[in-house]
């Protein structure tokens, strides 16, 4: 059976596009189904940083672009010595645990993509698909499967893997950073391994074997960053390729999820608020899917299985947040559907993961992180709170059916193993070294009281031996939108920045997912004011209670988070001295207008029509970046964009630059001599990708921009980014 990834709520991550405004553009951010290779931990000597990748979670669903942190060709491995064999009856816990104890924690390597099936590990080494033999997976003792370079593509990756049933074919997805185009490329495994077939621009993808004991792949397909096709093929003597499947409705999208148990393949059609499910049964591939329950707008679910039951991770029901229901699997409608498991108020549902005799939901309650373990047999439930240190979940493989591993980690910490073992009921934690960073560094937890009195959680990390922490410069992020979580991955830039004395604070404002589907239902539409406001409330809650000043305070933002950004600096530019935006979604006016663009239709939900709603575009004019800029005083900023980007297009990026750049000079000549302006930088970089999040080159010219607007010496803290990047 096919190894799967926990979080069946996160298939998604990669594999559908999303929307051309925001890298979470198609983010449901309310669920998320986790895709289904894992990381596994690879003890060569590299530097752990320089692959981090954190893993989707079910806030941030569906349509998230794939990026991967760090590049792995980058790294330069140093040969181990004399490393002795682990006993062939430790489990696979143990075998970690005894591994990570005998080295420095910052000398691993995370793999992203890699599956095991069998007893072989399928993964990329160099430019190859390869594979080799699990016990042998940490040495160089490899078959190499196909060679990327065949494709012709610049610096091609592999972004999604998927093993046959029964091991006679492999697929692989195969991207480049500076584009969204894919290649699935499908291989007969053999004493000489061929490429069988290849097929453009495939989405999510899964094996299932019909009744002849033959292996039937089904794919979907995406056109014009729009994903309405399901396929199925396949290969050898008997070759066939056929749709059958097409969704209608433009503002849904399709994607395949394969059941933990591999019992059923799921066709997963969603929007932002309604999906609908289709099984098709794993043991009958060819028989015609059955609907689980018809589309009703507002409900959304999401199916696992287990011993002839279905798991519903659904919003049906008051209140209207994530639930665990089930039902017998020959019954699946919704009126069959028996309340499970509830979650408290302000909370959010980050994973799911089944096992034979547990379900175990990974949770984020009042911005602090949990894990619920549910005993199948008798509905018993142990809540686990987590380190206050961890902000975020990387979701790591459950090939042992006795363990639940995961790995926590924070912007400024590299992840930690954990694992639950259920016959102790216990949670082991790694051993060994612990990061300086735990005693150099404060992480606090905070809450600034918006307008309309709501209560706004935000993360703030600075150094424990700070001083007068007034005067120190101080890094607001901020994202709301989509029901997405502000990214708290580990990113070593951010850690550079603590130690070199810096605040950061993550500002968890409306229209994010970070306290459940009615925080993001309360920050979009003719809502999403309250977002700003909330933004201004952090800000102006954390100069009050002595973080910073408005001189030293920066902002940055991605995406659907230049919304939020870029309204500030129209409103409330004197709270802020410099910015950084990267692939920023700034004109949501003309751009929700244009439904040629080809996932407007997917985004009314979140922004309004302002096209046949007068009341949405109203209230879109009161809060849109390009709509609202004036001749005034503005902080410095510093854009980021890429040259090809389908989902927040270079036009309007240049046209917002040109505009601010006009407004800017008109107000300094009504100011007079003496004006300093602020400097308004426009950085095109080549590509199509949507938000390069390990590109070295936008890492450094944005901290240089910092550092340079604050007046502040950043020799030092380039010298400790060259640790963590190479250049």
């Amino acid at each position: 059976m096919q190894q799967k990834t926990k979080l069946f709520l996160q298939a998604l991550k990669y594999s559908i596009p999303h929307l051309g405004k925001c890298m979470q553009k198609q983010h449901l951010n309310h669920y998320n189904f986790a895709d289904h290779y894992y990381n596994r931990i690879k003890l060569k000597k590299y530097h752990l940083t320089k692959c981090l990748q954190n893993k989707p979670k079910i806030s941030e669903l569906a349509r998230n672009i794939p990026s991967r942190s760090f590049s792995c060709k980058d790294l330069q491995p140093v040969k181990q010595e004399n490393e002795k064999p682990l006993p062939e009856n430790m489990d696979a816990f143990e075998k970690v645990r005894t591994k990570l104890e005998t080295q420095p924690q910052e000398e691993y390597e995370i793999i992203n993509v890699e599956v095991k099936h069998g007893g072989f590990v399928y993964y990329q080494e160099g430019c190859c698909l390869v594979r080799s033999k699990d016990e042998e997976a940490d040495n160089d003792n490899y078959e190499v499967l196909f060679n990327l370079e065949e494709l012709k593509l610049d610096q091609p990756f592999i972004d999604c893997i998927r093993v046959a049933p029964d091991e006679k074919y492999v697929a692989a997805k195969i991207r480049t950073e500076d584009s969204e185009a894919s290649t699935c490329v499908i291989i007969k495994l053999s004493d000489q391994p061929v490429m069988e077939a290849s097929f453009p621009n495939v989405s999510s993808f899964e094996w299932v074997k019909d009744e002849e004991d033959e292996d039937v792949l089904f794919y979907t397909f995406q056109r014009n960053l729009r994903c309405h096709d399901v396929y199925r093929a396949t290969f050898g003597d008997n070759k066939r390729n056929e749709r059958f499947y097409t969704e209608k409705d433009p503002s849904y999208f399709v994607f395949l999820y394969l059941t933990k148990d591999s019992r059923f393949l799921t066709i997963n059609i969603m929007n932002k608020t309604t999906s609908e499910v289709w099984l098709i049964d794993g043991l009958s591939p060819w028989d015609p899917p059955v609907l689980i329950q018809k589309r009703i707008h507002g409900v959304l679910y999401y199916i696992e299985h287990r011993d002839d039951e279905l798991y519903i991770l659904t919003n049906v029901g008051e209140p209207t947040e994530f639930k665990l229901m089930r039902t017998a699997a020959d019954t699946p409608a919704i009126m069959n559907w028996d309340l499970f498991f509830t979650m408290k108020r302000n909370t959010k549902v980050i994973d799911l993961d089944m096992f034979k005799d547990h379900c175990v939901l990974f949770l984020k309650h009042s911005n602090l992180l949990y894990v619920n373990v549910i005993g199948l047999a008798d509905d018993s439930v142990r809540s686990l709170k987590l380190p206050p240190w961890a902000c975020g979940f990387i979701m790591d493989t459950n090939s042992d059916p006795k363990n639940c591993p995961f790995q926590l980690c924070s912007p400024i910490r590299p992840p930690k193993y954990y694992t639950y073992k259920f016959a102790e009921g216990k949670l082991f934690e790694e051993t060994g070294h612990e990061d300086p960073i735990t005693k150099t560094s404060r992480v606090l937890r905070l809450e600034a009281k918006s307008k309309d009195g709501k209560l706004v959680p935000m993360t703030v990390f600075h150094k424990t031996d700070s001083e007068d922490l007034q005067k120190k410069p101080l890094l607001i992020h901020v994202y709301g939108a989509y029901g997405m979580d502000l990214k708290m991955n580990f990113r070593p830039e951010r850690r550079v920045l603590v130690d070199d004395g810096w605040i950061l604070a993550y500002c968890h404002v409306r229209g994010g997912g970070e306290l459940g589907l009615q925080w993001h239902a309360d920050g979009r539409l003719t809502k999403k004011l309250n977002g700003l406001a909330d933004l201004e409330a952090c800000i102006k809650t954390l100069h009050g209670q002595g973080f910073s000043q408005p001189s030293l305070t920066t902002l940055t933002a991605f995406s659907a988070g230049g919304v939020l950004a870029g309204a500030l600096c129209n409103c409330n530019p004197e709270l802020l001295r410099a910015v950084t935006l990267e692939a920023p979604f700034l004109d949501v006016l003309n751009t929700m207008m244009d439904t040629t663009l080809p996932l407007t239709l997917e985004e009314l939900e979140e922004w309004g029509n302002p096209s046949s709603d007068e009341k949405h575009k109203n209230y879109i004019k009161r809060y849109c970046p390009y709509q609202n800029i004036k001749p005034q005083h503005y902080p410095s900023v510093h854009i980021t964009a890429y040259e090809n980007d389908e989902r927040v297009p270079l036009k309007g990026i240049v046209s917002y630059t040109e505009k601010l750049k006009e407004a800017i000079s008109e107000h300094a000549k009504d100011t007079g001599e003496g004006y300093q302006a602020p400097n308004i930088i426009l950085d095109i970089q080549p590509g199509g990708n949507h938000v390069i999040e390990d590109s070295h080159k936008k890492i450094t010219a944005q901290i240089k921009f910092l550092y340079e607007e604050l007046g502040l010496d950043s020799t030092s803290v380039f010298e400790d980014l060259k640790k963590y990047l190479k250049f």
